[in-house]
């Protein structure tokens, strides 16, 4: 059953919001649409400061990244070459009854959501089976909830099932196993089945079902010019790999960036903006040379030796350490924008969790308010994806490093075979995988293998893979909280602080003239405003009581407010051209003189 307090904070994060401008419904004046949503104007500064601080993290203090801004649409070669045409699915089942699209791997997450659900837990705590409720809720309440569950279509027949079970062993039933026995009415046909969150109907077996947009190009419709929209954005990078290297001037290893758009046709979007439809993404490929390479050249490969930070990037690094390094680059960034470590889980995928072509892979979670969710994955992909463009397009996409050659000729004989027998074994294993025919896989493999000791080699990847709009519903999320002010009378009011890192903020800070009817004031306010906004996103506001001003911008998030006073304008003479500077989550007020607003505000917000 759904926690009551998540659900309760969830509504009231989305109410704020609607409310203040972060988040709002798409093409809400006609009803919405689900699965995709509009930023407002704090929503749209919160996240593109996040999205400016990744750029400049992994780009610009970085001299072994460069950038990339491709195209949404590209040709659909490209998504049958990196296997989403084929397997980019999801498990899906149909409700027999209302005929809605369930994914069967995330039915037992929806159905502690539904009212039907959790009205059935309440019925049977502990899963000890009261069947005298259970059918007085079947013949009132659960025709309005549960139209299509059996217990309520045939309640006689189904209770007699779980009379059954309860006399064969009357130990509890499981949470689970409740619902599939009150979702079963043809037991000894079908055996238990697994009911539909939305009606309590039963679902189908599990069949696959592409999640990528389907569209055309061109003004006739037909086969010939079928593309779709792109459902991630890491499948320009690899087919721009060559482009980039040469015209950015890198050698491996380095990396390739891009932010941008991806459509996913999530049949059950959920969790607010956690799973949409539409959404942005964070992605860095780093390529680095195979672990065969960096031995020949380094006479070693350097494995983790302890967790935790492995420090600068080495020569003789293999891929665990390369991987392991970018964990903690990523946990590093979330760290600096105000998610402390406390609230994030490395889950390490277990082997046979993982893609097939990965090495391993870490998905980095976020404890949201509906459960602990992926923010990031970091994935060793191998040289999958350089290797499956380049057969599908029949261009090269291997690397030449004339020092891996220069090395190779002077290893032993010994240390020759071993590396060659290595590298050969692993691009075989790949081939045979791709489904090539054993002989010519030998025969490939081999030339691949011959190509190394000339310098030649398939890049492999290291994949930090950031979702933008889950990272903005963490730190909303994160930044919630409730204040309870009580006044001299005992009048309590609870009001809302978002303690956004102010690095994030939409708002960095706010100019508020004490009085607005009082032009000296409002002049001099309107002058700090003008100094202020050229370096950051400063807000100026003169409308009612300094308090609720306050109050409003503790709810925007804004980490400072100035407040412009007739101190400020020398009613006590050594305080001539300063202002109170008032901090958001503590309320601490200190003096400052205009002229140091500016050295004093930009190192807390960059």
């Amino acid at each position: 059953m759904a926690e009551p307090k998540a659900t309760e904070l969830m509504e009231k994060i989305v109410s704020l919001c609607k409310r203040r401008g972060f988040i709002f419904q798409s093409s809400e004046i006609y009803g919405g649409i689900n699965g995709f949503w509009d930023y407002g104007p704090l929503g749209a500064e919160l996240k593109r400061n996040v999205k400016e601080l990744w750029w400049t993290s992994m780009t610009r203090l970085r001299d072994d990244v460069a950038g990339l801004e491709a195209t949404i649409i590209m040709h659909p070669q490209i998504w049958k070459a990196s296997g989403h045409v084929d397997t980019f699915s999801d498990p899906m089942s149909t409700c027999r009854h209302c005929k809605k699209l369930v994914r069967a791997d995330q039915v037992w997450e929806q159905l502690p959501e539904n009212a039907w659900a959790q009205a059935i837990a309440e019925l049977c705590p502990g899963g000890h089976v009261d069947s005298a409720r259970l059918l007085g809720w079947a013949k009132g309440k659960g025709q309005r909830v549960a139209p299509n569950l059996a217990l309520v279509r045939n309640p006689e027949t189904t209770l007699s099932w779980l009379a059954e079970r309860v006399q064969q062993n009357p130990a509890p039933l499981e949470t689970k196993e409740l619902y599939q026995y009150l979702a079963t009415e043809q037991f000894r046909q079908t055996g238990l089945v697994t009911p539909c969150p939305h009606c309590g109907g039963e679902l189908t077996a599990p069949r696959p079902f592409n999640l990528m947009f389907k569209t055309h190009y061109g003004p006739v419709e037909s086969d010939d010019n079928l593309c779709y929209l792109r459902p991630e954005t890491a499948q320009a990078i690899f087919v721009q790999f060559k482009n980039v290297m040469e015209t950015s001037r890198q050698r491996v290893p380095f990396g390739i960036a891009q932010m941008g758009k991806a459509f996913r046709n999530e049949v059950t979007p959920r969790n607010y903006t956690f799973r949409s439809r539409e959404f942005e993404q964070m992605e860095l490929e780093f390529f680095i040379k195979p672990d065969e390479a960096v031995e020949a050249l380094s006479g070693t490969v350097a494995v983790p030796q302890a967790p935790g930070h492995p420090g600068e990037p080495q020569a003789d690094w293999g891929w665990q350490l390369w991987h392991q390094y970018w964990v903690e680059e990523r946990i590093k960034f979330y760290e600096g924008i105000g998610l402390p470590r406390t609230t994030l889980e490395e889950y390490w995928q277990k082997p046979e969790e993982l893609a097939h072509y990965a090495r391993a892979c870490v998905d980095i979670l976020f404890k949201f308010p509906f459960g602990t969710q992926e923010l990031e994955g970091i994935a060793a992909r191998g040289d999958f994806d350089l290797s499956q463009h380049a057969r599908a397009s029949g261009k090269p996409m291997g690397v030449f490093d004339e020092t891996l050659r220069t090395a190779w000729t002077k290893l032993t004989k010994e240390k020759q075979d071993e590396l060659w027998k290595r590298y050969y074994e692993a691009r075989k294993k790949y081939l045979v995988k791709m489904g090539v025919e054993p002989e010519v896989a030998t025969t490939e493999a081999t030339a691949d293998a011959d190509g190394l000791a000339k310098g030649q080699y398939i890049a492999h990847v290291i994949e930090p893979s950031a979702g933008v709009d889950r990272l903005i519903l963490g730190l909303i999320t994160h930044a919630y909280s409730e204040v309870t002010d009580t006044d001299d009378k005992g009048k309590s009011e609870t009001r809302v602080i978002m303690r956004f890192h102010p690095r994030v903020a939409p708002i960095k800070v706010a100019v508020l003239p004490l009085l607005k009817n009082k032009p000296e004031l409002v002049k001099k306010a309107q002058e700090v405003f003008a100094l202020l906004r050229t370096q950051m996103n400063t807000y100026y506001d003169e409308a009612g009581s300094i308090g609720r001003r306050y109050a409003r911008q503790d709810e925007a998030g804004t980490p400072f407010c100035i407040t412009i006073d007739f101190d400020s304008l020398g009613e006590k003479p050594e305080l001539l051209n300063t202002v109170t500077l008032r901090h958001r989550d503590d309320g601490r007020q200190e003096r400052l003189p205009i002229a140091e607003l500016l050295s004093y505000l930009l190192p807390k917000i960059r």
